[in-house]
C-alpha cells in the first residue's frame, strides 16, 4: 500500500506538469481554434534560457519569474511574426507552420546549445518527506506545489480580472469584441504569451526529471495532447483534470501493468479510447469544435 501511494503522488506530480502544457494548448486552441503542436519546443526553447541564466550565476528563484517573463514576450513575437500575417488563413495552413516551427526551433537550440544531454538543476533537495507514513520526494511535492500555484494564478487571471475576461470575450466572441473596442489581435497575442508562460513551467519542471536537450519534450507533449483531449479541448478546468489524470494512470500503468518502456503507448490509448467514447472530452461542450 506504501509504495501504491507514493506511485500516486509521483503519478499526480507528474499529472502537473502535463496539465500545465496541456493547459497551454488550451489557450491557443480557444484563442484561435488552432492546436499549436510547436508548443512542446517553446516550453523546451524557455528551458535552455533559463539552464543558460543559471548557468551564468544566477539563483533558481530568480531565473524562473525572469523566464516566465522571457516566454511570455517570446509568445507575443511570436503570435505577431509569425502567425499573425496568417491568422486567417485555413487552419490546415495554420497547423503546417506550427510543425514547421517545432522544427525551426528544435533545430535552433540544436544549434546553440547542441545535441548533448544536459543536467538541469532541481531547487528541490533530493531527500524524502514522511507524509502520514508515506515516504515522497521533495521534488515530487515542489512540482505539485509549483504547478499548482501557476495553474491557481492562470485562473484566477482568466476568471477575475479584466484582462482576463477581455481575452476570453475576444477568442469567443471577437466580432462583438471589435465593436467594444477591444484590440482583439492584441489580445490574441496576450493568449500566445500566457500559453508560452504557462508551457515553460512545464519545462522546467521536467528538465530536472529528464535530461534536458532539444527534444526532451517530444514525449511530454503527446502526454499533455492526452491530457487536452480527455478533459475537453476547450476546458481549462478540463486540462487539469486531464492532466492529473494522465499522470496518474501512466505511472500506475508503468509500475504495476505494462512497465516503463510502454508508457508511452498508454498516453497515445488515452488519445485513442477519448475520442471514440467521448470526442468533446470530459468537460468540454457538445456543440464545440472537435480537434
Amino acid at each position: 500500500m506504501q509504495e501504491f501511494l507514493q506511485q500516486l503522488v509521483t503519478g499526480i506530480a507528474a499529472g502537473g506538469i502535463f496539465a500545465s502544457l496541456a493547459l497551454a494548448l488550451v489557450l491557443i486552441y480557444n484563442a484561435m481554434g488552432l492546436v499549436n503542436f510547436a508548443q512542446g519546443e517553446m516550453a523546451m526553447v524557455a528551458t535552455f534560457v533559463a539552464f543558460a541564466l543559471i548557468n551564468s550565476g544566477m539563483s533558481y528563484w530568480i531565473v524562473f519569474p525572469v523566464t516566465l517573463v522571457l516566454a511570455f514576450g517570446g509568445g507575443i513575437v511570436i503570435q505577431r511574426v509569425v502567425i499573425r500575417p496568417v491568422e486567417r488563413a485555413p487552419v490546415l495552413t495554420l497547423v503546417i507552420i506550427t510543425l514547421g516551427l517545432a522544427t525551426l526551433l528544435n533545430g535552433l537550440a540544436g544549434f546553440v546549445f547542441g545535441y548533448g544531454l544536459h543536467s538541469f538543476p532541481s531547487p528541490f533537495p533530493a531527500q524524502s518527506a514522511d507524509v502520514f507514513g508515506v515516504f515522497v520526494s521533495y521534488r515530487d511535492l515542489g512540482v505539485i506545489a509549483v504547478s499548482g500555484l501557476v495553474l491557481l494564478a492562470v485562473y484566477l487571471l482568466l476568471q477575475r480580472t479584466t484582462v482576463g475576461l477581455t481575452m476570453r470575450a475576444a477568442a469567443h466572441h471577437p466580432e462583438a469584441s471589435r465593436l467594444l473596442g477591444v484590440q482583439v489581435s492584441w489580445m490574441l497575442a496576450l493568449g500566445w504569451g500566457l500559453a508560452s508562460a504557462v508551457g515553460a513551467v512545464s519545462g522546467m519542471m521536467v528538465a530536472p526529471i529528464l535530461f534536458l536537450e532539444p527534444s526532451m519534450m517530444q514525449t511530454i507533449i503527446i502526454y499533455a495532447f492526452a491530457a487536452a483531449v480527455l478533459g475537453g479541448i476547450e476546458s481549462p478546468l478540463g486540462a487539469v483534470v486531464g492532466g492529473l489524470i494522465v499522470g496518474v494512470t501512466v505511472n500506475l500503468a508503468g509500475a504495476y501493468l505494462v512497465g516503463g518502456d510502454l508508457q508511452l503507448a498508454v498516453g497515445l490509448a488515452i488519445i485513442v479510447i477519448a475520442l471514440i467514447l467521448k470526442p468533446n472530452g470530459l468537460f468540454g461542450r457538445a456543440s464545440g469544435r472537435r480537434v
